[in-house]
């Protein structure tokens, strides 16, 4: 229910941006291991889009990519997303 919530009220670079500071807090670390797929699962998208937006974020120079793993540069600018 909370996906489907979330899908139907929000945006995806909102959920996509909330999510990433859900789990630097969760994992108390700037790099979080975790796989494109992962993420897509747990926010009801496809693995495709989310890297796209993830791309996208890059470039914005909000986070960094690496194999495997989201390294968050910018906390503040994935706050103002999440808004």
């Amino acid at each position: 229910m909370w996906v489907l919530e979330q899908v139907v009220f929000f945006s995806l670079e909102h959920r996509l941006s909330d999510y990433l500071i859900n789990q630097h807090y969760l994992k108390d670390s700037i790099k979080i291991t975790i796989t494109h797929e992962a993420i897509a699962n747990d926010l009801g998208s496809s693995r495709e889009v989310i890297s796209r937006m993830l791309k996208r974020f890059e470039k914005d120079n909000l986070i960094e990519m690496g194999r495997g793993y989201i390294k968050i540069i910018d906390i503040k600018g994935l706050n103002l997303l999440s808004k």
